[in-house]
């Protein structure tokens, strides 16, 4: 069975109904990020890295997500802006990914819309 896909501007947009599907989000990831991925509960949660930030603030969800069992990675700022989601999907360039998102396929350098496909085609075939 194939994950929906949800592209949404902002990650606050997501609720329970949402749990389970592939998140692609123009939001940054940090901890407020989070917390709303982590109560919606996406099988992947794509993030802009905003930069990064001081202390890794703008990727801070991967790890925090990590923790709770799901995937999650970022674009690079410099290929895709913040909160516009249709440009992560379209032009989206992953630049970190946590350990679940790696089990999924998903590698710093890829394009975020190869690593999707690649993705719904691994799913597709174990259904």
């Amino acid at each position: 069975m194939q994950a929906p896909l949800r592209i949404v501007d902002s990650i606050t947009e997501l609720g329970a109904a949402d749990a389970g599907c592939v998140a692609v989000s123009g939001s940054h990831g940090g901890m407020s990020s989070a917390r709303y991925a982590l109560t919606a509960r996406p099988l992947l949660s794509v993030f802009n890295d905003a930069g990064v930030g001081r202390d890794g603030a703008g990727i801070a969800a991967l790890a925090f997500l990590q923790g709770h069992g799901l995937a999650a990675c970022a674009v690079a700022h410099d290929s895709a802006r913040i909160g516009e989601a249709s440009s992560t999907y379209d032009q989206g360039v992953l630049s970190h990914c946590n350990a679940a998102a790696g089990a999924l396929g998903f590698v710093p350098g890829q394009p975020l819309k190869q690593a999707l496909s690649n993705l719904i085609h691994s799913r597709e075939e174990t259904s």
